[in-house]
Parts: C-alpha cells; sequence; structure tokens
C-alpha cells in the first residue's frame, strides 16, 4: 500500500473518532504500521498539533472546521512536527490531494493555505526543489 493511501487511511481513523468516538485503537486494528504511526502520533501531540492549525486559520476554531479535513490537516502538521524525514512540500501536497478527493471543491485551498501558513511560520520550506 502506497504511502499516500496510508496518510489517508490515518486520516480517515481520526475522522472516524471525531464523529463516532470509536477509540482510535478500534480503528487502527490490522492497519499497517506508517497508518499507525501517523494516526497515533498526531492523537499523542493533538493539543500542540491543533494549536497550530487553529493559529492559522484565521476566523476558524478547530471545531468549525470540518472534520475529515481536521483529520487531513491533522496528519499533515504531524509529519510537519515531528517527522523530520518527510519534506514539507510532500505534507501538504498529499494533504491537498487528500482533501481534493474526499472533501469539498473549497477544501483542498482552505487545507493548502492553512498548511502552507504553518510551514511559513515554522521556518520550513515550502517549495519543491527544482
Amino acid at each position: 500500500m502506497r504511502r499516500s493511501d496510508q496518510r489517508r487511511d490515518a486520516a480517515f481513523a481520526l475522522y472516524q473518532r471525531d464523529v463516532t468516538g470509536r477509540p482510535l485503537q478500534d480503528l487502527l486494528a490490522g492497519a499497517r504500521p506508517f497508518t499507525r504511526d501517523l494516526a497515533e502520533g498526531a492523537d499523542a501531540h493533538l493539543a500542540e498539533i491543533d494549536a497550530e492549525i487553529a493559529a492559522n486559520a484565521h476566523g476558524w476554531t478547530i471545531q468549525r472546521i470540518a472534520p475529515l479535513e481536521r483529520g487531513i490537516m491533522r496528519i499533515a502538521v504531524f509529519e510537519m512536527l515531528h517527522r523530520e524525514e518527510i519534506p514539507v512540500p510532500v505534507s501538504i501536497d498529499e494533504a491537498v490531494s487528500i482533501a481534493g478527493r474526499y472533501c469539498g471543491t473549497e477544501a483542498p485551498g482552505f487545507v493548502n493555505g492553512i498548511l502552507s501558513a504553518v510551514a511559513r511560520k515554522l521556518g520550513t520550506e515550502t517549495e519543491a526543489p527544482a
């Protein structure tokens, strides 16, 4: 399974937990290690991640953001903060791609704007190398 699909699955697990209240461990039963690492890592750092998203989602509270978009961004911000081996542009591109496939038409731009702002605030490279 490609890492893109595992990122999607991790975001879906966070989404399902937010919507249904089911324990994350139940939702990750049988998940691949990378999927589990992303979902559990994002969950372990949820307050820090949500603070970064909220600080850059001007006019939006974290709870006002649609649950799937929130899950997608949580995975990407976790990667930006805690997975240095993953280039920031990859995290952003993957999140925007997932949002484009599974969320509304406005979601990719919304996700890209917030994640790019987080990356700028963190002083990380947001452009893919030439």
